[in-house]
């Protein structure tokens, strides 16, 4: 990040170095983060994005909301539920109608149930990998196994490298954090591999639900002061006076796409008024839920709409210190029943808001929303009243991006726990988003040492009956 020291800006005839351009943005391993490149800017929200036809013009091709499910939600609590099957199998909720005749969901996602003429689930999804999350997760988002110490690409990023960049945004945003936060060593799957830092994610780092959460209006905290703060303004001043100069220097063209990528935002108001969710009215912010995944799912809405093609949400960032959808049962896993008031709820809000709102806004066609999880859970429910992990079946949806709402595709068994009927693998689920997108799944990618790589598996065919 830039450092910024009480003394060394207060010098008149203030220079940047090399090290401090290389600093912003943290241009490291985690990718940019967000913290020091928002700060206190006169912007107006009337000013924040450009006039609905002008957007809807330049939104030419499409973008994606990715969310990620962390702890693998489980189908037959959710997506797919078994009201024959015994109760050890069908778990304690009950199925409900939906607004969509071929969907039937269990109570504990009402709001979905609402709006399910709107997506579509696939009911068959399976890999044979080991089943654990962090190999699980590898293979959903990127598409390929961890093999060999290779690092691959998020889909996130490989739509980054393939599509053109819109002027002034980050191509893709991972919000609120990468998963595994607080892990080490934290696992890769969310950034760019092999295709290098030039298509990184800019990582908000920062909960969008708390007071402190780094807008662009944000409230100056007492301790900056008026002095503090006016240095702070006259940096930015130097900084953006300087971005065209140093976008000409030789340095800028060593340091590459990365580092001009993270003056950029620096210097863009598009992308600082679009992180800022204080021009959001408090009934919108109320909609969505006041809590870190259906503030994230606001702030992916904003950013769609400004003009940032791929955005991940986390809905949960570590299996070990929160509660996940991964329930065990034991501690400090949580229970089968307690996703009914500890998980479902905060999702099922989140999630029916932000389809509701893409739609109300004319950007759901043009927007993929897709939810995926790493596997599913075990049809029989554990003795600590608990489901495990499951690799052989689970749920995952879509909605908007051209894909027909209010359908099934594929079919598991009477206990829920393997496909009858269309199996889809992760390469498929992958194949679908870039099918969307309109990229080509011929289309390689170069990997290292002048070697390249296809996009998807060779066998892997986009899940077409969601279009047609």
């Amino acid at each position: 990040m830039l450092t910024v020291t009480d003394d060394q800006y207060d010098r008149p005839g203030i220079e940047f170095t090399r090290r401090d351009f290389l600093q912003v943005g943290s241009l490291g391993a985690g990718g940019f983060t967000l913290a020091d490149l928002i700060s206190k800017e006169a912007i107006s929200c009337n000013d924040q994005v450009a006039s609905r036809d002008e957007r809807l013009r330049r939104s030419d091709r499409r973008s994606v909301i990715m969310i990620c499910n962390l702890g693998a939600p489980s189908q037959l609590d959710t997506f797919d539920p078994k009201p024959e099957a015994p109760r050890e199998i069908r778990g304690p909720f009950s199925t409900i109608q939906t607004a969509s005749p071929e969907i039937f969901l269990t109570e504990i996602l009402p709001q979905h149930a609402a709006i399910a003429e709107k997506f579509s689930i696939i009911r068959s999804c399976y890999h044979t990998a080991p089943a654990l999350h962090d190999v699980g997760w590898q293979y959903v988002q990127t598409g390929r196994y961890f093999a060999g110490g290779l690092k691959s690409p998020h889909v996130g990023s490989v739509t980054s490298y393939l599509k053109e960049k819109r002027a002034g945004l980050p191509p893709f945003v991972v919000l609120p954090e990468r998963m595994d936060a607080g892990r080490e060593p934290r696992s890769d799957q969310q950034m760019g591999g092999f295709l290098g830092k030039a298509d990184d994610p800019l990582v908000l780092n920062d909960d969008p639900s708390l007071p402190h959460f780094r807008g662009a209006d944000r409230s100056i905290p007492p301790s900056l002061g008026t002095a503090k703060l006016d240095r702070r303004q006259k940096l930015r001043s130097v900084v953006e006076s300087s971005l065209s100069h140093f976008e000409k220097s030789e340095s800028a063209i060593q340091q590459g796409s990365h580092a001009e990528a993270a003056f950029r935002l620096i210097s863009s108001s598009e992308a600082r008024a679009a992180f800022d969710l204080a021009c959001e009215p408090d009934s919108v912010r109320d909609q969505y839920g006041r809590n870190r995944f259906g503030q994230s799912c606001l702030l992916a809405r904003r950013l769609i709409e400004a003009g940032v093609r791929f955005v991940t949400i986390n809905t949960f960032l570590n299996i070990d210190t929160e509660i996940t959808w991964d329930i065990h049962g034991t501690h400090p896993f949580a229970s089968v029943e307690g996703m009914k008031n500890l998980i479902a709820p905060m999702y099922d809000q989140g999630y029916a808001t932000l389809i509701r709102d893409l739609e109300e806004r004319g950007m759901l066609n043009d927007t993929l929303v897709c939810n995926l999880a790493e596997f599913g859970r075990t049809p029989l429910i554990n003795s600590a009243g608990g489901r495990d992990h499951w690799t052989n079946c689970w749920s995952v949806g879509f909605a908007g991006g051209g894909v027909q709402g209010g359908r099934i595709v594929g079919k598991s068994d009477a206990l829920g726990g393997s496909p009858i009927e269309r199996p889809v693998s992760p390469p498929e689920i992958l194949a679908t988003i870039y099918h969307s997108l309109g990229i080509d799944l011929e289309h390689p990618l170069p990997g290292p040492d002048g070697s390249s790589f296809p996009l998807v598996d060779a066998q892997a065919q986009p899940v077409m009956e969601l279009f047609t």
